[in-house]
């Protein structure tokens, strides 16, 4: 079906956005008019049902309009036509309206019932949305005045063309079909009689046929101002205002009431304007009629039957008509010469017949008095006064006019005469009641008829102005009166004159000027002054009475005195208080007793009026009022509710109220007395008695007027809620306007009693002399309301009457506007009590109890309370209710099972689902923030999100509170809540200048709903839904468009920057959250990367297609794509704009007087507004300075110094001063502007951050993985960081964003193959660099980077990340996957199958990676001074983490730095001696301290470490020698906690840290190895040349006195004994084995024993694998029988091995030089210790050096390992050369059996998987190599070794004989031998096969060995 509402969308937004709506706004009302066009013509004409198409839907195969054939169930089926059946519509009309329906509600699963009642629902929405859309076009160009003329002229022209086309006669057809029992009607019998609405709720099919009725009919009103109405539509018009009269419910309905007034004023209106119109150029349509002249006359005056209603309406009529025909006698005269007379005939008959009826008192009392006139649309009453005003100047003007209001005048003054009157009275019978009727009939109409022009004027007060008829005829009116009733009702109706400024005047001037006679103010003041002098006389006069008050004077008075109250609240503020100098006559009169209360109540509501004027009025009234009005004795109520007695009885404002007021039925006075008091109260300046004066007032309030109001008898019901309104004033007032502190709590003595009015007598007359006279009304107001008595009774049962009884009273009753106020004071009541109550109940307890827990006693109470939100007549009191929800809330954490008990659960859902809907359709903003009803429901659904679940966001949402919340499925189109309304915004952002707060507040809930544990689960399935792509969706359009101008609408630019803000935020949660294994998930996410970070040709997003898949035409260039930016880099551009200029810069002047000012103490103090500061904190989080609370301080200031410098003389200074003041404040407004701007601005920063960083590092498979694009967006990010108008905390979530790019952009090259994606296959090249971007972009993110460190505003946070990104950028500079892959596979790799081409490649990748390094540096070099100055001033004077990154940095620098340029510029700076005095001095407390500061002090000093080894390293041996130079060793040898005494307990102190600090053992480990690994650079400064030998050396020296200095840690390593296998363990082996096997042999003391030491290592690792007892061995063994493997314990195992393999051939290094150089000859099969080579006192194990044999077992073992790992080097080397040969399967395969990682992403291409296991087997060909290394070097040693013995074993063969004596002697047996011989040459035999193109390297020198010694032991042996 159509929709009509997309059309009211667009019309809504062209003419209800201001005065002139945008260009777009124009065009798409425009098109929307033209396609409409045939809708309005036929206006709600829908096809009637078709035989042949209820035969489709009988046989469910219905083919709709433009779709492809439906097929239906038979539930769908009977639905439709049970539709067609009730509303008289097509079948097939029928299906497309469940189809909708279907699409709107998700209807899977419900009833037929609601199925069919939801399809009606929506029928009659689309209805409404046309008969919205007509009737806004028809209020445009009527009602709109400030909207675009042009556009008014258009659619005046569309209008026009409607109505000729036939349109309102359309209306009137509908008006009366739409009344007719009937299916296309109200109905009828068998139709459903409910529907649903859009909103789910269920209503009457009556009620919503009515007032589309009634809208209809105030379209009808407006057509008939466009386009005059022709005599058949005037003649319609009548007959159905006749008909609709004729209903007798007509008094009772308040919708069929409107009706039929707005029919009637459609056809008077249209009379009056074709009577007015003659005279204009357009002429009148209707006075040249004379045919419908004659025809419209017989049917006014047509005497059928008609009852009192009907007649009073058509009565109406006929005084419009008469009016037309004075109006147009001119007009009839040209057409007909007989006309004059008829026509004045004609209108003196209908003149006469309306006077007959009185239909001035009907108009006045039937309509215009109503509730249903007054609750009406503002625009339209405006309308219809301003009518009824042209009606009324024209009768008053016209001859006949004026001839029938003096008849009337004439009659009313004889008839109501009051000496005729009293004549009469004297007459006895039965005539004398008939005979006073007669006359009073006679009377009424000339007194209705002033009461009518008083009820016109007083709606509309402007329309007076130049209105000279008017006041002529008010002058005629005020002359000659007879009676009172005349005289009242003359006055009354200057009351209504005088209800504008300029009518007040006017009023003041006619009674002060006596322009009529006997009236004037003169007369009321010596009228009060007379009767005071006479009442004063009689109570002088012994036994005399005080005679009674007569009604006529009291009444006239009492108009009197409502004249004098409008003009004093009306009249000009200067002019007013110079009227009436004397105001004493009007207390004098206060006082006694016969006076009437009604007039008594005139006088002080006159009085009230002078209140306001000034202070010094105020205090004249105070003390008149104590000197002449009756006394307040209160008498308080007893616990049974009787009244306490008084000794004596007194006449007093009790006994006036109980005695007097009471029996009457009427309580003018005392609602007048309250009245006036609550105006002194509100005007008291002076707070400090905490209004204890008051104290007898509030109690007679309390006790006599609100506590029995509900047992009191009321004639009008308007006074009743006016007296509970006016009480309930005074109690609020009490709230408010006095402020109790803790010590005024605390030290109230009778805080333990409850309210005198709950006690006996007695009880209370000791509680008031515990308490004495200085109780507090707030004191014992709050203690009635926390102890449940009759103040909080009496609240509660006026808001227990509930919502809905209370909105049709609204509507209905004349009381309701009172009604209205009482509720809405009950409701302020309570919440200032509230804010109070927590204070009380914390001192008063347990007697008194919040006001929340009195409330729980009733569950239906707080239902009560929490229902008012449906109340949208009076925005205020949703507010409120709101705010009570939200109060309860968070008290009540059982709230909701409250609600749901209650059973109120779903209608509260929808009432504020529906209060959001309709905030979010106001065509205006609220003015203040506070008003925003919409805001407060969000900010209460935000502020619940903390509380338990299920809470009441959960329950307003829709989520399921039956259940656990996180299992609910959402459902929003299924169910009206809150939640739909949001999502349904969001989707539109509809007019975002009205509603940007709630569009604000919405993303935020919607993020908030997606990181809270509990909803997110819903929540993040709900928006991965189809239907909510919306974020998508608006990051193409909203989120890209510009920010709006600060200078027009800075809010508007605030909100717009936050809700791109939450909105980024959101769409990187999800890309976060979601499950990439969901297709749907994964979908969306690849949807929404591809809009924000790929470029698309223009208008891909409505085509749907991506470039891959769009023809050629319409793809673009790459020039054309480097012209437009990725959206992630177009939002950046949105969010770098300069903020204003600081406005701290103050003038000189300003600044002196800023001083004596105390501003920057008064700002300096960081206290909010509740604790005595000036800071408020707004709805955003943001500290700004409360403008009221700074302004009240400086003019405290001010005063102070008004005092001191005696400013009243120097009236300069003070002229200063009070500029100051305004300049001051100025700025604070300025900078919370500011403020707001520039934490918005952050805010997006932030969760632009979020965005890129979570697609970079998670998401960025799916965008593609390209360079460019991460190039793209570190340029720009490190371009925006330099920029000048980067802020501090800008730049440093931007230097977050850098990181994580700078990263990515890493770890992608490294795990990632480069170029090629168009293949599958990966090379060489691969490998060879990861440099994926040119150099050029390189050296433009170095620059950039490096300009970022050194930006001017900066901090040391901001730093450390920059830092980290520039380590992280010179690592991916580095050009290798593996920088440590040997020559040997890098040779395998470059040399099988190379031809010239790739050689040439390999060329040009070598230039390129040297010019990358050579330009890296040369912009490092050109900022090296300031780079390594702030690089060293951080190391030196940052953070412990500062310190650290400093340290990291410079290591960074010193590894790039080829020319020594950095080195020497740390070398000035003395840094390095401050690293090592570090090491040597804080080391010890770092490890033994178990805190986080020690940690970072520990990481401190590896970083200082770190540094210390790359300058050793650096330019091979000179930055050792400059280490050395400086005594590194020294301090070394200094550091005590290498060899710290560790705590035995490692549990107690992680139980005692906490989890996350390592333990001593670790934190030890973390400083030793790199300690020994520095002690181990210096040993390539010994001299190790046999010129060495002979003396000395000093270096070698220096490294003993280190393996002194630390011989417990020595011991401790070498000793190899330490439970568990810890890789760091055996690292600290092998580099305390290097270091002894290098240093030791030279050194000649024996006293440490670290040679036996080395040599007890030597049994444990020289002897095979399955024999060894080392736990490294032995653990490698397992887990080489442990076929299942992680990727980490492989690489465990893999490093164990290597390190294993180094520390034997450091054992067999230092065993080699021993027998080299220091002539060791080692025995056969067993130890031989002599006296050369004793040991000393080393203690580890037995005394004993190793064996030929064990150098044979070492070497077979080595053989053996040798082998295999040249066998698996091999194979991995055959497989890199056939990866492209593999398949995905055998890929795979190779990844698990070698990967360092787990590498499990299905999603990865087979090029990819490829390079991963390229890359790992290089890895682990690379290991293998380096094993290969260190074994061949263990091997050739070994065979020194064994070469050397048997040499010296032929020499001693040569030189004496007894070989075999010699042998048994120095070598062992000869068996031994022969045993050692056997066991060598299979040995040797397998070292045969190793040759150099197995090996990789020359093995020459091993195959002379082998040779050697197989020779000699051939011959030998």
């Amino acid at each position: 079906m159509v929709s009509y509402r997309r059309l009211l969308a667009t019309v809504e937004a062209a003419v209800l956005v201001g005065a002139k709506p945008e260009a777009q706004h124009r065009a798409d009302l425009s098109h929307a008019l033209h396609v409409s066009f045939p809708s309005f013509e036929s206006f709600l004409k829908y096809p009637a049902p078709k035989a042949e198409d209820r035969a489709q839907v009988v046989s469910r195969e219905v083919r709709l309009p433009n779709a492809p054939p439906t097929t239906l169930d038979d539930q769908d089926a009977q639905i439709a036509l049970k539709l067609s059946d009730d509303y008289n519509l097509n079948e097939i009309d029928c299906v497309g309206l469940l189809v909708s329906a279907h699409q709107e509600w998700s209807l899977l699963g419900r009833e037929p019932l609601e199925i069919l009642r939801l399809a009606a629902g929506l029928w009659f929405t689309e209805r409404r949305a046309l008969i919205t859309s007509l009737q806004l076009l028809l209020r445009a160009v009527v009602l709109d005045e400030e909207l675009d003329p042009n556009l008014v002229a258009d659619v005046q022209n569309y209008v026009e063309k409607l109505l000729d086309s036939g349109l309102r006669a359309r209306l009137i057809s509908l008006i009366k079909e739409l009344n007719r029992e009937e299916p296309a009607g109200l109905g009828g019998p068998g139709v459903e009689p409910y529907v649903m609405d859009s909103r789910g709720v269920l209503v009457q099919r009556r009620n919503v046929i009515q007032k589309e009725r009634l809208s209809i009919c105030h379209c009808l009103v407006l057509t008939c101002l466009i386009v005059r109405i022709n005599p058949q539509e005037a003649n319609d018009l009548y007959s159905l205002l006749k008909d609709c009269s004729m209903d007798e419910t007509l008094p009772y309905d308040a919708v069929k009431l409107q009706i039929t007034y707005t029919i009637m004023f459609s056809l008077s209106n249209s009379l009056m304007s074709d009577a007015l119109g003659g005279t204009q150029e357009m002429g009148s349509v209707l006075a040249y009629n004379a045919g419908f002249r004659q025809e419209f006359q017989q049917l006014v005056m047509d005497e059928s039957d008609l009852n009192v209603i009907a007649e009073g309406f058509t009565g109406v009529i006929r005084l419009v008509w008469a009016v037309y025909i004075m109006l147009t006698k001119s007009v009839s005269e040209v057409t007909s010469a007989g006309a004059l007379f008829a026509d004045d005939a004609s209108a003196q008959s209908c003149l006469n017949r309306a006077c007959e009826h009185n239909v001035f008192e009907f108009l006045t009392t039937q309509v215009l008095k109503t509730a249903t006139y007054q609750n009406d649309d503002e625009e339209l009453v405006f309308m219809y006064n301003a009518y009824l005003h042209k009606l009324l100047t024209s009768f008053l003007s016209q001859p006949v006019g004026r001839n029938k209001i003096k008849e009337l005048k004439d009659s009313a003054m004889v008839a109501l005469d009051t000496y005729t009157v009293e004549a009469k009275d004297l007459a006895n019978g039965d005539g004398k009641a008939q005979i006073q009727n007669m006359d009073a009939a006679q009377g009424k109409p000339f007194i209705s008829l002033l009461r009518l022009i008083g009820e016109v004027y007083q709606r509309e007060p402007e329309l007076i102005i130049d209105n000279e008829d008017l006041w002529n005829f008010v002058r005629f009116a005020g002359e000659d009166h007879t009676s009172y009733w005349t005289l009242v009702a003359f006055l009354n109706m200057l009351t209504s004159l005088a209800s504008s400024e300029e009518g007040a005047k006017r009023v003041y001037q006619l009674l002060q000027n006596k322009m009529i006679r006997t009236l004037g103010w003169q007369t009321l003041f010596n009228s009060l002054v007379v009767y005071e002098q006479r009442f004063r006389q009689c109570l002088q006069t012994a036994g005399a009475f005080l005679p009674p008050f007569q009604e006529g004077d009291a009444r006239a008075l009492e108009a009197y005195l409502k004249v004098l109250m409008r003009v004093m609240e009306m009249g000009n503020e200067m002019e007013r208080s110079q009227w009436f100098p004397d105001i004493g006559p009007l207390f004098k009169l206060l006082s006694y007793e016969n006076v009437p209360p009604y007039l008594k109540g005139a006088l002080r509501n006159a009085i009230a009026t002078f209140v306001p004027i000034s202070p010094a009025m105020k205090d004249k009234v105070w003390s008149l009022l104590e000197q002449y009005d009756l006394p307040v004795v209160a008498t308080p109520l007893l616990s049974n509710g009787s009244m306490q007695p008084l000794p004596s009885q007194v006449y007093d404002m009790t006994f006036e109220l109980n005695e007097v007021e009471a029996r009457q039925e009427e309580y003018p006075s005392t609602l007048s007395y309250l009245k006036l008091l609550n105006v002194l109260i509100a005007q008291e300046s002076h707070t400090t008695d905490k209004g204890s004066r008051y104290i007898g007032i509030f109690r007679f309030v309390r006790d006599q007027v609100f506590a029995p109001h509900t047992q009191r008898a009321y004639a009008d019901p308007v006074e009743k809620w006016e007296l509970v309104a006016a009480a309930l004033r005074h109690f609020q007032m009490m709230l408010s306007l006095y402020q109790l502190t803790e010590d005024d709590i605390r030290s109230s003595a009778d805080h333990l009693l409850p309210p005198e009015n709950s006690l006996p007598g007695g009880i209370a007359a000791a509680g008031r002399a515990a308490g004495g006279l200085a109780r507090m009304p707030i004191i014992e107001l709050m203690k009635d309301l926390m102890n449940g008595k009759v103040i909080f009774r009496n609240i509660m049962s006026i808001l227990m009457l509930g919502v809905n009884t209370v909105m049709e009273q609204r509507t209905s009753q004349l009381y309701g506007p009172a009604l209205e106020d009482a509720i809405s004071l009950c409701l302020q009541i309570l919440l200032s009590a509230f804010s109070k109550d927590s204070l009380f109940a914390e001192y008063w307890r347990p007697i008194y109890q919040p006001i929340d827990v009195i409330l729980s006693h009733d569950i239906r109470q707080i239902v009560a309370l929490l229902e008012f939100v449906r109340y949208d007549p009076l925005p205020q009191i949703q507010r409120y209710s709101v705010q009570i929800m939200k109060i309860l809330s968070l008290r009540m954490p059982h709230l909701v099972s409250v609600i749901i008990e209650a059973g109120a659960a779903s209608s509260l859902i929808e009432d504020y689902a529906a209060c959001l809907e309709t905030r979010a359709d106001e065509p205006q903003a609220p003015e203040s923030p506070d008003d925003d009803i919409g805001s407060l429901i969000l900010q209460l659904l935000l502020a619940n999100l903390d509380q338990p679940s299920p809470n009441v966001t959960h329950l307003l949402l829709r989520f399921d509170v039956d259940q656990p919340v996180e299992r609910t499925v959402l459902q929003p189109k299924r169910h009206f809540s809150c939640l739909r309304v949001i999502l349904d915004q969001l989707d539109t952002l509809t007019r975002p200048e009205v509603n940007a707060s709630l569009h604000e507040l919405g993303f935020q809930l919607m993020y908030e709903l997606c990181v809270d544990p509990v909803t997110c689960g819903p929540m993040v399935e709900l928006l991965w839904g189809e239907k909510y792509e919306f974020f998508a969706k608006h990051l193409d359009t909203f989120v890209c468009e510009p920010l709006p101008k600060r200078s027009v609408n800075l809010p508007m630019r605030v909100s717009s920057l936050q809700q791109r803000a939450w909105l980024l935020k959101l769409v990187a949660l999800e890309l976060h959250v979601g499950d990439m294994d969901v297709i749907l998930h994964r979908d969306s996410c690849r949807h929404l990367l591809n809009r924000l970070f790929l470029r698309e040709p223009l208008g891909w997003e409505t085509t749907g297609m991506p470039s891959n898949l769009m023809p050629p035409r319409l793809t673009m260039t790459p020039s054309d794509t480097s012209l437009h930016k990725i959206k992630v880099l177009e939002l950046l551009e949105i969010l770098q704009f300069q903020l204003p200029e600081s406005h701290n810069d103050l003038s000189q002047s300003l600044h002196a007087l800023k001083d004596d000012l105390k501003v920057d103490e008064i700002l300096g103090n960081s206290a909010t507004v509740e604790h005595g500061g000036v800071y408020h904190l707004s709805e955003r989080g943001d500290r700004l300075i409360d403008l009221s609370a700074f302004r009240d301080l400086l003019w405290q200031e001010y005063k102070r110094l008004e005092v001191q410098f005696n400013l009243l003389v120097n009236g300069q200074k003070q002229a200063e001063l009070r500029e100051a003041v305004q300049q001051l404040l100025r700025w604070a407004w300025k900078r919370n502007r500011n403020l707001e701007e520039q934490a918005a601005q952050l805010h997006m920063l932030v969760g632009w951050s979020q965005l890129v960083e979570v697609a970079i590092s998670r998401r960025f498979h799916f965008i593609g993985s390209s360079s460019h694009l991460l190039f793209e967006i570190m340029d720009a990010v490190l371009t925006a960081t330099i920029s000048p108008d980067c802020s501090l905390r800008m730049a440093f979530s931007l230097s977050q964003v850098a990181l994580t790019t700078m990263a990515k952009l890493q770890e992608w090259s490294i795990a990632s193959p480069g170029k090629g994606e168009s293949t599958d296959d990966v090379t060489y090249l691969d490998l060879l660099s990861t440099v994926r971007m040119s150099n050029s972009a390189c050296h433009t993110i170095l620059s950039k980077l490096v300009a970022s460190i050194l930006r001017h505003e900066s901090s040391e946070s901001l730093r450390r990340r920059q830092y980290a990104t520039l380590l992280s950028y010179l690592h991916y500079c580095r050009g290798m996957v593996n920088r440590d892959l040997p020559l040997s596979v890098m040779r395998a790799l470059l040399v099988e199958g190379r031809d010239g081409e790739e050689d040439t490649e390999i060329e040009k990748l070598d230039r390129d990676l040297a010019d990358l390094a050579q330009g890296n540096f040369s912009i490092l070099k050109r900022d090296a001074t300031a780079l390594v100055d702030l690089v060293v001033k951080d190391a030196t004077y940052g953070s412990e983490v500062g310190k650290a990154m400093a340290h990291y940095v410079l290591d960074g620098l010193l590894a790039v730095d080829n020319h020594l340029v950095f080195l020497s510029q740390l070398q000035s700076r003395g840094l390095l001696h401050s690293c090592l005095a570090d090491i040597s001095t804080n080391s010890y407390q770092a490890i033994l301290l178990p805190s986080t500061e020690s940690l970072r002090q520990l990481y401190t000093l590896e970083s200082e470490l770190a540094l210390l080894l790359r300058v050793c390293f650096h330019n091979r041996k000179r930055g050792a020698q400059m280490l050395y130079a400086m005594g590194a060793l020294r301090h070394l040898s200094s550091c005590r906690a290498v060899d710290a005494h560790l705590t035995d307990d490692v549990n107690w102190e992680q139980v005692k840290v906490g989890i996350g600090i390592p333990n001593q053992q670790d934190r030890q480990h973390q400083l030793v190895a790199p300690v020994l690994r520095l002690v181990l650079c210096f040993t390539s400064l010994v001299d190790t040349t046999e010129s060495a030998d002979m003396g000395r050396d000093e270096v070698a020296l220096e490294i003993a006195d280190f393996m002194r200095s630390h011989q417990g840690l020595l011991d401790r390593i070498l000793r190899d004994d330490a439970a568990g296998v810890q890789l760091a363990d055996l690292e600290e082996l092998q580099l305390a084995t290097a270091i002894a096997s290098k240093v030791w042999p030279m050194e000649e003391s024996s006293d440490f024993g670290y040679t036996q030491a080395l040599f007890n290592l030597s049994y444990i690792y020289f002897c095979p694998n399955n024999e060894s007892r080392s736990r490294f061995v032995q653990h490698i063994q397992e887990a080489e029988r442990n076929l299942e493997m992680s990727s980490a314990t492989r690489e465990n195992v893999r490093k164990m091995e290597l390190l294993v393999t180094s520390v034997r051939g450091n054992l067999i290094a230092h065993l080699y030089t021993l027998v080299t150089k220091h002539n060791l000859r080692l025995h056969t099969s067993k130890p031989d210790i002599g006296d050369l080579m004793a040991m000393g006192s080393y203690t580890l194990g037995r005394q004993r050096q190793p064996t030929l044999k064990l150098v044979a077992d070492l070497l077979q073992q080595a053989s053996l390992d040798l082998e295999s790992a040249l066998e698996e080097k091999l194979l991995l080397l055959a497989k890199l050369q056939d990866v492209n040969e593999l398949s995905r399967h055998e890929v795979d395969e190779i990844i698990k059996a070698y990967g360092r990682h787990e590498h499990t992403d299905p999603s990865d291409s087979i090029r990819k998987r490829r390079y991963v296991a390229m890359v790992e087997m290089c890895s682990a060909a690379g290991s293998r190599e380096c094993q290969v290394t260190s074994l061949l070097f263990i091997i050739e040693h070994s065979l020194e070794i064994f070469y050397l013995h048997f040499e010296r074993l032929t020499k001693s063969e040569s030189r004496q004989g007894g070989f075999e004596v010699r042998i048994e002697s120095e070598w062992g047996r000869k068996e031994d031998l022969q045993l050692l011989h056997q066991k060598l040459l299979p040995v040797f035999e397998r070292l045969d096969s190793v040759n150099q193109e197995r090996a990789g390297r020359s093995t020459k020198h091993l195959q002379r060995l082998l040779h050697s010694l197989k020779s000699r032991m051939l011959i030998d042996f």
